[in-house]
């Protein structure tokens, strides 16, 4: 296809005075422009070498004519990322997927963009794919290379960092690594080259959807960080758009190539009409957050956002969740309905083009609308426009400050449940959720293989990623429940940094310890737990020492006595990680037994009565500031931010657990056990 060829450039290394020959010094691969100056390659063709991010990028900047040019850019994103797991340096097996890179060139210079479906998992096994890339050199010069494989199946699950596309049928050359894989029943980009099999037919791909799990950038009330991935796909739609609109323009564009495909069944929009909506919805500011354009598209009937993995991120990623749920003028209506939604949609941020990007918006789905439906269907679109345009600005003002929870609508929290292997000590299996208030958790990645200790936070990166990206708002950050046995209850968690670089997570978002293991327990002692937490919620939560007195080191009370205690208690245990007494497990056994849900202990217990004191004073402080066991993590999560910003009237708290345990939210496959008689 010659619109993909046209796109399609060679990585070369930025040498001093390098002339574009076509001999292949300096040759790394090969990648494609995804967006006007904006090249998507493979991380390793890109970053060979280990720190340098200068590149070279040749192509035929005029299609009719053999003439190269050279163009300076730099790596701007690598998936994953450098120092992350399979970043660069020496690897065995080359770099872990996704093993993807954004380049931007350094000048502005006239070229062709493919285009890049929208479509989740768009490369399903059994079809056929063509793929682009250059090779060589081949008598002294570099050689395009074009040819079709079969999609025989994939590594990984939906929800795996490192799912690749299993290709066979054709000979794949080294130097195409980094090259688009096209269908081209649908006329769209859909992968990336990653491999080719030693001495056999066939390679691996990426999926282009793998995109969707570049790193979100933090939010600030204040000013809406760069978030490449919107720019690079707003940028993309409009340049689609604007070709396939322009008047004055000749050449043939993509929306022309995939007109003229056979029409498949049930398809709501032409090539052409959905450039043209995909270039207005560029023009909106992108959703909030992932967790906001989750629930847009759950409210639209007979659509389920559960399965799509990655989870859409952009507008464009919306409009292909829709597509195949409804066939013919109901599926024309089911994206009319989305349109719609996005007009209404939260803008937190200031946005001088969001009025007439709405107005654009729906002057188009009035169009189709009076086009093909209804009469009955056009009035209930006109309601909603009317509501639109008059609704008030405080859907609009600037986010609340991260630090504080999202309010406005069910709050949403990632699990994660380790267990360590009886039969293989220092192997830990997990499972990576996201649960709602009603006791509801959707399934993201599991692992039953056994993880040693310290791989842990490298092999959770990117589901834990994933599952926070679906949960994430503006106004703050979903909570981490982890879910472990009696025995694990101190595993540092907070102190884990899924990257190298990266804030420990505790610092991120508020994190959290259940436990996993309670024994059997009668009806009637759930009962006076749930008693028990729904009244420290609502009295004046105080801290107790349980402990420790001025210092000095003294047993747990037994389980009568702390269930005489006030409901609003919040019991601290000052020397349960010391492992000074043998009986300091046992303490903390009778604690968690007697029906308390929230309690605060440290890692690493005090030593003097001075740091008692400090540890008691402030922890107390802390108790009675939050209020409510609600807000009780997020006012550790500021303490740990403290921390890990150097803030000294925040150091006692280093090494602080939160045990959050709240019983109306029962751990996955629990709560029969904890009703049984």
């Amino acid at each position: 296809m010659n619109l993909v060829m046209a796109a399609t450039v060679r990585i070369h290394r930025a040498e001093p005075g390098y002339a574009p020959d076509g001999t292949g010094r300096g040759f790394l691969g090969s990648g494609f422009f995804i967006a006007p100056s904006w090249v998507l390659t493979c991380a390793h063709v890109a970053m060979q070498e280990e720190e340098e991010r200068e590149v070279n990028v040749v192509f035929r900047a005029d299609r009719d004519s053999a003439a190269e040019t050279s163009v300076a850019g730099t790596v701007v994103a690598t998936l994953p990322e450098p120092g992350a797991p399979g970043g660069p340096g020496p690897r065995p097996a080359g770099w872990a997927a996704p093993d993807l890179a954004l380049i931007r060139l350094l000048r502005p210079v006239d070229h062709a963009c493919v285009y890049v479906t929208e479509r989740p998992a768009a490369m399903l096994p059994g079809g056929t794919v063509h793929y682009v890339g250059w090779t060589g050199p081949r008598d002294g010069q570099l050689a395009a290379v074009t040819g079709d494989c079969t999609v025989k199946g994939m590594f990984g699950g939906p929800a795996d960092a490192e799912q690749q596309i299993r290709l066979g049928g054709d000979w794949l050359e080294p130097g195409m690594s980094g090259g688009p894989v096209v269908d081209l029943a649908r006329g769209e980009v859909v992968g990336v080259l990653k491999s080719r099999l030693d001495g056999e037919q066939g390679g691996t791909a990426i999926g282009i959807e793998r995109l969707r799990t570049m790193p979100v950038p933090g939010i600030t009330p204040e000013d809406p960080p760069a978030d490449t991935y919107q720019a690079v796909f707003h940028a993309h739609d409009r340049y689609h758009a604007d070709r396939h609109n322009s008047p004055a323009s000749t050449e043939r564009t993509w929306a022309d190539t995939q007109s003229e495909l056979p029409v498949r069944p049930g398809r709501a929009l032409s090539p052409k009409q959905r450039i043209d909506l995909l270039g207005r919805l560029a023009e909106f500011p992108p959703p909030v957050s992932t967790r906001g354009l989750l629930d847009l598209l759950d409210g639209l009937p007979d659509v389920h956002t559960r399965d799509h993995r990655p989870a859409p991120r952009g507008w464009r990623d919306g409009l292909g969740a829709l597509y195949e749920v409804r066939d013919g003028d109901g599926a024309l209506e089911l994206i009319l309905r989305y349109c719609m939604a996005v007009i209404a949609a939260d803008r937190p941020y200031g946005h001088p083009s969001a009025a007439g990007a709405a107005q654009s918006l729906w002057e188009w789905v009035r169009r189709m609308a009076d086009d093909h439906l209804s009469r009955t269907f056009r009035k209930e679109l006109a309601v909603l426009w009317g509501a639109a345009r008059h609704r008030p600005d405080e859907h609009r003002r600037p986010a609340a400050p991260p630090a504080e929870p999202a309010r406005r609508r069910e709050r949403l929290f990632v699990l994660l449940a380790l267990e360590l292997r009886g039969w293989e000590q220092g192997r830990y299996d997990w499972r990576i959720s996201v649960g709602d208030t009603l006791g509801d958790f959707l399934p993201v990645a599991e692992d039953v293989r056994g993880t040693a200790l310290a791989d842990l936070p490298g092999r959770l990166a990117a589901p834990l990623t994933e599952a926070f990206r679906r949960c994430d708002e503006p106004e703050g950050p979903a909570v981490l429940q982890v879910a472990v046995g009696r025995s694990l209850l101190d595993l540092d968690v907070d102190t884990w940094r899924l990257s190298p670089g990266d804030p420990p997570l505790g610092a991120v978002r508020p994190v959290v310890v259940r436990r996993s293991d309670q024994p059997p327990r009668s009806e009637e002692w759930l009962k006076e737990r749930k008693a028990r937490w729904n009244r420290t919620g609502a009295a004046v939560m105080r801290a107790e020492a349980l402990d420790c007195d001025d210092g000095i080191m003294m047993s747990v009370p037994e389980t009568d006595a702390l269930r005489t205690l006030a409901y609003g208690t919040v019991p601290l245990l000052c020397h349960y990680g010391t492992g000074t007494r043998p009986d300091a497990a046992a303490g903390l056994d009778r604690l968690l037994s007697s029906g308390f849900g929230v309690a605060l202990w440290r890692r690493r217990g005090g030593d003097g009565g001075a740091v008692c004191t400090e540890f008691h004073r402030r922890a107390a402080d802390t108790v009675e500031e939050s209020r409510t066991t609600e807000q009780l993590p997020y006012k550790i999560h500021e303490l740990r931010k403290g921390v890990h910003a150097g803030r000294i009237e925040t150091f006692w708290s280093d090494g602080v657990t939160l045990y959050y345990d709240d019983p109306h939210q029962p751990l996955p496959g629990t709560e029969q056990l904890l009703e049984a008689p």
